[in-house]
């Protein structure tokens, strides 16, 4: 696979067998393209969550407490949406697929149809809920990456930029593409970033549950 923006296929040869060039493939569960960005994986697993929703729809639908149906739907559903969400760079839409999927798990537990034209702000009262995938998110992201950068490891160097290569740049118009730490959103840069890592009670003071909200930009 190669990643790039222009589409020229890559020649590579083993034991004088052209291997495939090809568009997407899945590599330790994670489904990666060659565009780069994660919203076939975010969808992938959007699907898969919903369809293990499916198979336990009784459970989630029944007459168990509320705060249980919750705390059920979070542990067995999310953890299958939101495998390998430390390393998703979200975009606005990105973001909103999940959002609409936090919403679908909500109104399917409760029973409410789309025919019903309930608001989704009544949907969340009556499920004693705020909007939270998104920040359940970027706390994962944070906690990993929180790891990463006080270690000395190849991956902390490929996020700096710092493996050898040759390159060749090219600005294209408009604004540059969106990057994985810009969630964390430290306008300081990652020099100020990097540096609130390495003390673990900051790092997990500006990262905790109550971290603000995450805001939507278009990329």
């Amino acid at each position: 696979m190669k990643i790039s923006r222009q589409p020229t296929p890559v020649t590579i040869k083993i034991d004088q067998k052209q291997v495939e060039n090809v568009k997407c493939f899945k590599y330790l569960g994670s489904l990666l393209t060659d565009d780069g960005r994660c919203t076939c994986e975010i969808k992938s697993r959007i699907a898969m969550a919903k369809a293990a929703f499916s198979k336990k729809k009784n459970l989630f639908t029944s007459k168990l407490d509320l705060n249980l149906r919750k705390k059920l739907v979070k542990c067995y559903i999310w953890s299958i949406a939101l495998y390998g969400a430390e390393t998703w760079t979200l975009r606005a839409v990105d973001q909103k697929h999940l959002e609409s999927f936090e919403m679908w798990c909500w109104r399917r537990m409760e029973k409410i149809s789309w025919t019903d034209y309930v608001r989704n702000e009544e949907v969340l009262i009556r499920v004693s809920e705020q909007r939270n995938i998104l920040h359940e998110i970027r706390k994962r992201k944070a906690n990993w990456i929180g790891h990463v950068l006080r270690r000395n490891c190849l991956l902390k160097e490929a996020i700096e930029g710092k493996i050898d290569g040759r390159i060749e740049v090219t600005r294209r118009r408009g604004r540059r593409r969106k990057k994985m730490l810009d969630d964390l959103g430290d306008r300081r840069g990652y020099c100020h970033l990097k540096e609130k890592a390495l003390d673990r009670i900051k790092w997990r003071n500006c990262f905790g549950r109550d971290c603000g909200p995450v805001v939507l930009t278009d990329y």
